[in-house]
């Protein structure tokens, strides 16, 4: 990588989490007496390659402000919105002047608390001077079922050249200004920052990234992430070593 390349990381942060269930937001849920947002951002801030992290947050959240990452010079905080694309736009926007169109974004999901270090360093890797940008993620390996309105399987679908999308995606800035402006407008809501991208015309680079990488969505992915992070050695792991972001 070349020193001279610039890379900021925006998380979505401003979502209820409905599919979770209950009254606090998904990436507030503990983990290890920690929040999950709290473990996304210290993933964030080890990477001494960010320069800065910018939390997209929804209005009247008080939580955010009492993570002890909040309090990190790199990370500052902006509105979000009602979808992830509106959100990640605001965030953009917030960075306008700082960041330049050839720079680095790599947004991470607030609720992903298990993102290893290698994978974080192997995307920054990878996707090198790429023009548009690239994302982790995981082929698939289970046989995939189609659904009739009964609910049972009509037919198995071909798994091949199939991923399952994970995160950090790491885009230009410019492009995703650009890619997300454009699903903005045409009002056409995106789960992904790649999806944006690929309407386009663009392909983002895959990257594979590990299983355990994982979204906490339902109440049991809960669960299973505080097992990875117990077995990654979580006391040691979670205590973030402020480091100098190289520029």
């Amino acid at each position: 990588m070349k020193r001279g390349v610039r890379r900021w990381a925006v998380v979505p942060a401003a979502g209820r989490g409905e599919r979770f269930g209950g009254s606090l937001p998904k990436q507030y849920v503990p983990l290890l007496g920690r929040p999950a947002l709290s473990w996304s951002l210290a993933a964030l801030l080890a990477e001494p390659a960010i320069l800065g992290i910018m939390v997209a947050i929804a209005p009247g959240d008080r939580r955010f402000a009492r993570l002890p990452e909040a309090r990190d010079p790199r990370v500052r905080s902006c509105p979000g919105g009602a979808r992830r694309e509106l959100s990640v736009a605001n965030a953009l926007a917030a960075l306008a002047g700082e960041a330049r169109d050839e720079d680095w974004v790599l947004v991470h999901d607030a609720a992903r608390p298990c993102l290893h270090p290698d994978d974080l360093r192997a995307l920054l890797e990878v996707v090198g001077e790429d023009a548009v940008g690239g994302l982790l993620a995981l082929p698939l390996s289970d046989t995939l079922k189609a659904a009739d309105p009964r609910g049972c399987s009509a037919r198995t679908l071909p798994r091949e050249g199939l991923w399952r999308a994970l995160t950090p995606q790491m885009i230009r800035y410019g492009v995703l200004r650009r890619a997300l402006a454009l699903s903005i407008e045409r009002d056409r809501p995106v789960t992904d920052e790649a999806a944006a991208v690929e309407a386009l015309g663009m392909r983002p680079r895959l990257v594979p990234g590990r299983a355990d990488n994982i979204k906490v969505t339902q109440p049991e992915d809960r669960t299973m992430a505080e097992a990875i992070l117990a077995a990654r050695g979580a006391g040691s792991a979670h205590r973030t070593r402020l480091r100098r972001p190289r520029v």
